[in-house]
């Protein structure tokens, strides 16, 4: 099948696309099939900035049934990614120099990573980053701003950040707590309240200016007062052009059926913020329609229509009518002439855009010479309302208007505002000059604000939970281990307990180490001499009372009980990841030998519990023995076979070990196939005869397989484990073998 584009002179016959057959004799499966092979081409062509191609598929894709606005997102990214790119030529290393030189002027460590506001309520992601409850509640991101990762538990407010926020700093705490007191009326659709409180914010706290204006303006929204919440927008837009105006100025334009015109700056907005799932969302939404009333064949006419729908619609029909009149010339413009055009902005603070509502007469084409700044989004809508048009022509005009939102890197500016507008470099400077340095007062600072209730020592790598309470993570990681609730107020957190990311928190772990240096690096040479005395393997060495294990021999273990998750957890953070292995001993608690496993792998399920793959390592014998946090620790001796010096008797150890190797693969050849399968599921194949019987301390692999898999009792197992003779290894499992050949159907 081919999804090649067809002949341009074929375009205005067909009035269905083909691809081998009529699209009415296609069966539904098959339409679905094709569709979703052209969404494929058309995302290709998007990703590689063929917008034009990429329109004409997704129009052809329409043919076959409706698509859905998400399936557009790869579109969406192209078109942000070509306006971000214009916006930031030839401003990246002077705004890079600006950041720095602003950023020595004010602390970023009490505000928010995406607003850039005071951090009110703060909430720790999984990440460890903390933001503003107001932020995460909006759903203004869905991507860590500092380290990118997708937000996932959104959690409740850090319970010490909130008391040492209000503790230093009571003034921007009480002015958060007013600006979240305007923003729950306005969730319970209080909206006059709202209003009013805002308005009391706004003239009691300047510094709270730009929030309380924003809440005011969606409180404005709904009471349909547009005018007032677009006049609230703009100021905030005019000190800094931040995403969220911008989406709260395109939502607005939406409900006033300004679709083009928000379409533009919903497209702004990703311009200066990428990740905003909301705006990006409504792209989605608004090309989804365009593309879709691309692709109708118009039946009745734009007047018809108008008949049925609002004043305003019906306004709107009749601009269409006198646009379709002079399209054509319209068309043939230039990109440059059109930039040109939009680079003009009305002076008039609400004229312009009252009279593009309330009066029939005024054309589209004297409003795309009139309003410089929605010219591009004007040319958008008139795409798909202009039946003369076919596919092609609708699918190259629309890609030329949507190449004008490439004129500048954000456009704030309509015909209602009577503020200055800017762009993002200039309002991202007036936001940042207008921020102030936050101190603390020395007589504030104390040790105990920042102490684990656990070990009721200053936070070492503190962690904080979803219920938001924090503790060292070692600390924590102990609790989880016996139980998955929070050690305080007992909120289950399997979830997070299943995650298994207990990320530091990071403005936390700045404040520590600001206003307690010294004591932090006591806390933290004392954490290194535990981990130093862990790392040690031949003193305090732990040991796991369990079962028999070998030299390179696997050893998969299920991990349940607590004090084992502890012993598990430490061999990997000291880095050792090895412990002793050793069966029980009714008088001294283990025997006195073992065998070192190490830690290939741990497989950790949701509740806790972990798989731990690991392997034989060194055979070591047991010194002393003691207890550490609930299990077992030895002083151990590492083990080694005596080597034979002589010729003689290294060829006499040769032709024994041939002879045991020999005699072993014929038993295990002799097994019923369902023990051969078993042994061969568990332990592996039987390793290869090894040319050098002395290369390794501790002898040929293929003795320590066989000691395994022999149904023989551990204790004779140990024994064996304890020689360090190799001669005396192969005679006793030679003993074993010819025992077990001499019984019938071993």
């Amino acid at each position: 099948m081919s999804l090649q584009k067809p002949a341009e002179e074929a375009t205005g016959q067909r009035s269905a696309f083909f691809i081998g057959t009529k699209q009415d004799d296609v069966p539904e499966q098959e339409k679905e099939d094709h569709q979703q092979l052209i969404l494929l081409k058309a995302n290709a062509l998007a990703s590689e900035n063929s917008l034009k191609e990429a329109i004409y598929w997704f129009s052809v894709a329409l043919r076959y049934g409706p698509i859905r606005p998400e399936q557009l997102s790869t579109f969406v990214d192209c078109i942000v990614r070509n306006q971000r790119e214009n916006a930031s030529c030839g401003s990246d290393s002077s705004s890079k120099r600006d950041s720095e030189e602003q950023g020595s002027h004010w602390d970023k460590v009490f505000d928010c990573p995406n607003c850039h506001s005071f951090l009110g309520e703060p909430v720790t992601l999984a990440c460890g980053h903390s933001f503003c409850k107001r932020c995460l509640q909006r759903g203004l991101f869905s991507r860590c701003k500092l380290c990118h990762e997708a937000v996932t538990l959104e959690g409740k407010p850090n319970v010490i950040l909130c008391g040492l926020l209000a503790k230093w700093l009571p003034v921007e705490v009480k002015r958060s707590k007013r600006l979240s007191e305007v923003d729950e009326l306005y969730r319970r659709k209080r909206c006059l309240e709202a209003i009013r409180q805002a308005s009391d914010l706004i003239q009691e706290e300047p510094e709270t200016t730009a929030e309380a204006r924003l809440s005011r303006a969606e409180a404005y929204m709904s009471l349909k007062e547009f005018d007032l919440a677009l006049e609230d927008i703009e100021f905030c837009l005019a000190s800094s052009c931040s995403a969220e105006a911008l989406f709260r100025k395109a939502t607005v334009l939406h409900e006033m059926g300004e679709v083009d015109e928000s379409l533009q700056v919903f497209l702004n907005c990703l311009a200066v913020d990428e990740d905003f799932p909301c705006a990006k969302r409504q792209v989605e939404k608004i090309l989804c329609d365009l593309l879709s009333s691309a692709n109708d064949n118009v039946k009745v006419g734009l007047r018809e229509t108008a008949q049925n729908t609002s004043h305003h619609l019906r306004n709107k029909t009749l601009v269409a009518d006198a646009q379709v009149k002079s399209h054509v010339p319209i068309q043939r413009q230039s990109q440059h002439q059109v930039r040109a055009v939009s680079a003009h902005h009305p002076k008039d603070k609400q004229g312009k855009r009252r009279e593009s509502l309330e009066r029939p007469s005024l054309s589209r084409a004297h409003s795309l010479r009139s309003h410089g700044s929605a010219s591009g989004e004007q040319g958008l809508k008139r795409v798909c309302s202009a039946p003369q048009l076919g596919d092609q022509e609708k699918a190259s005009l629309l890609k030329r208007k949507l190449s004008v939102s490439d004129v500048g890197p954000c456009i704030v500016a309509n015909g209602s505002s009577k503020y200055k507008k800017q762009g993002v470099r200039n309002c991202q400077k007036t936001a940042v000059a207008a921020k102030t340095y936050r101190s603390v007062r020395k007589d504030l600072i104390d040790t105990n604000d920042l102490e684990c209730s656990l070990c009721m020592r200053l936070f070492y790598e503190p962690v904080t939970t979803p219920c938001g309470h924090t503790f060292c993570k070692i600390c924590l990681e102990r609790c989880l281990d016996y139980t998955p609730h929070c050690p305080l107020c007992k909120e289950s957190l399997k979830e997070y307990l299943a995650c298994r990311k207990y990320s530091v928190t990071s403005v936390l772990d700045v404040l520590i180490k600001q206003y307690f240096g010294q004591e932090y690096e006591e806390r933290t040479k004392t954490h290194l001499e535990e981990t130093r005395e862990l790392s040690d393997l031949t003193k305090n060495v732990p040991i796991f009372v369990c079962t028999m294990a070998y030299p390179t021999v696997p050893c998969p273990l299920h991990v349940f009980e607590p004090r084992y998750r502890l012993m598990i957890r430490r061999c990997m953070d000291t880095g050792t990841r090895q412990f002793g292995m050793c069966i029980n001993d009714p008088q001294k608690g283990f025997v006195d030998h073992g065998c070192m496993l190490i830690i290939r792998s741990v497989h950790f399920l949701p509740d806790g519990r972990s798989v731990v793959d690991t392997i034989g390592g060194k055979r070591f014998r047991v010194l002393s023995r003691g207890m550490k946090d609930g299990y077992s620790i030895a002083d151990i001796e590492h083990l080694e076979d005596t080597r034979v010096e002589t010729r003689k008797e290294l060829e006499s150890l040769q032709e024994l070990h041939d002879a045991v190797y020999n005699q072993a693969r014929v038993w295990f050849q002799n097994l019923k196939i369902r023990f051969h399968n078993q042994i061969l599921q568990h332990f592996g194949p039987m390793p290869e005869r090894e040319a050098d019987i002395q290369a390794t301390p501790n002898g040929p692999a293929c003795c320590w397989w066989l000691l395994a898999v022999l149904p023989i009792d551990p204790r004779y197992q140990l024994s064996v484990l304890s020689m360090t003779s190799l001669k005396e290894r192969l005679v006793k499992i030679q003993h074993i073998l010819t025992y077990l050949q001499s019984i019938p159907n071993s």
